[in-house]
């Protein structure tokens, strides 16, 4: 650019200002051109992996399982009652109590009953006196034929049964007339009475002896019959008597438990009924109790219910510690046929959606769904009625065969555990 004699300097300095800055804007424009692209490649980018675990399907045991619900009895329930009547004194026991076989539970009035103990105590020393016999001598070895009044008509038979032997030598001799040896006849007659009375007279004292032994025993069975016991070691349920209540025979007066052992009570379905046999081990899942209870089938009803289609059973179930409640719901699990097999899978392989149920199935390198009809689910895995085979190949988890198809179907590969490619 030239400039005239007559520009001024000002307008020559904005004139160069002016070209510098054409000048930087060209050199920016060339640096800011886009670099060229590269040939494209002939061979394609390598594809990303999913890594996927596969299970081999086979049978495995399964043993026919049938659970039963039920509750926990205790093994024997009592309601104590009284076999005498009269006023409560002492009530030793209240509810929940652990008692002992024996124990003490109530009390009633003993006064009268021990009165009755001394009259019937009284009444046999007399009766003994009456035949000779002190208050420590056997019964047993009394015989009617030595006591005394016995003995004494005995005596007098014989004294008349002599003298009719000599009133017949006399008669004989024609030295006694026969009214006299009628009297003598007769004499001996009411002898013989009189000695048959006294020993019917002895055996009925005898007897009467004995019956009075009875009164007393009676009497002092009343008088520990006041006393009610524990009949067995449990626990008190219910108390239904107070002190001053007058309770008369038959009354109940508390009830006890016993809860060691407990018993389960439960049913199962009559089509299981003569698979059932008394020795078959249950597992047993208390409410509760965090770990289940081994125990075994006891008892089997002979008949099934009529209503509920369903056979009665009950197991013992140990309850040393007293740690179990009567009443309390439970669940079996008893084995029916512990040599039973089928196919089953890990829960985490068995997908489920709108109803239907199905596995992740690998054939030939290649992942694709499978319908499935699922049975029993346990903790060891699923067992699966239709829809596999032993040898089938499937995914583990049901949940990447879904990423699978997703990944595949946008270019991406899938690799099982053993590395083999997956394709779906």
């Amino acid at each position: 650019m030239t400039s005239s004699a007559s520009d001024s300097p000002n307008v020559v300095l904005l004139r160069e200002r002016l070209a510098l800055f054409v000048a930087v804007l060209l050199l920016f424009g060339q640096g800011c051109q886009p670099d060229a692209a590269p040939p494209p490649s002939s061979e394609p980018p390598p594809l990303p992996t999913i890594s996927v675990e596969t299970i081999p399907v086979a049978e495995q045991s399964w043993p026919t399982l049938i659970r039963a619900q039920g509750s926990l009895v205790a093994d024997e329930v009592v309601v104590i009652g009284t076999r005498v009547e009269g006023l409560v004194d002492q009530v030793h026991v209240d509810l929940g109590d652990r008692v002992k076989s024996g124990q003490p539970l109530v009390t009633l009035r003993q006064e009268q009953f021990q009165l009755e103990v001394t009259r019937a105590d009284a009444q046999l020393l007399q009766a003994r006196s009456a035949i000779g016999l002190n208050e420590e001598a056997d019964l047993s070895g009394v015989d009617p034929q030595k006591s005394p009044p016995v003995r004494e008509r005995h005596a007098e038979w014989e004294d008349a049964l002599a003298d009719l032997d000599q009133a017949k030598n006399l008669k004989a001799s024609n030295a006694i007339t026969d009214a006299d040896f009628r009297k003598v006849e007769t004499a001996v007659d009411v002898a013989k009475a009189r000695y048959d009375s006294s020993l019917n007279a002895a055996r009925e004292k005898i007897a009467l002896v004995k019956v009075q032994a009875a009164e007393l025993a009676l009497a002092r069975q009343n008088l520990d019959d006041t006393v009610i016991r524990a009949q067995f070691d449990g626990e008190v349920q219910q108390k239904q008597v107070a002190p001053g209540r007058y309770v008369r025979v038959g009354d109940s007066l508390m009830t006890v438990v016993r809860t060691n052992p407990l018993r389960f009570r439960g049913q199962i379905p009559e089509r299981y009924a003569l698979a059932l046999t008394e020795g078959q081990k249950l597992k047993l899942d208390v409410q509760m109790v965090e770990q289940p209870l081994e125990v075994a089938v006891t008892r089997i009803s002979p008949t099934v219910d009529l209503q509920s289609r369903g056979l009665l059973f009950e197991a013992v179930v140990p309850n040393e510690n007293g740690g179990l409640r009567s009443g309390l719901f439970a669940e079996a699990e008893i084995a029916i046929d512990s040599a039973a097999t089928a196919i089953v899978i890990p829960q985490s392989a068995l997908v489920e959606f709108a109803g239907t149920e199905k596995v992740w199935k690998v054939v030939d390198g290649k992942c694709s769904e499978q319908v499935v009809l699922a049975g029993e689910r346990r903790e060891s895995g699923i067992e699966i009625l239709q829809g596999l085979k032993p040898g089938d190949v499937i995914l583990s988890d049901g949940s990447q065969g879904r990423v699978a198809m997703i990944e595949s179907a946008s270019g991406t590969r899938s690799q099982t555990n053993d590395n083999s490619q997956v394709r779906d």
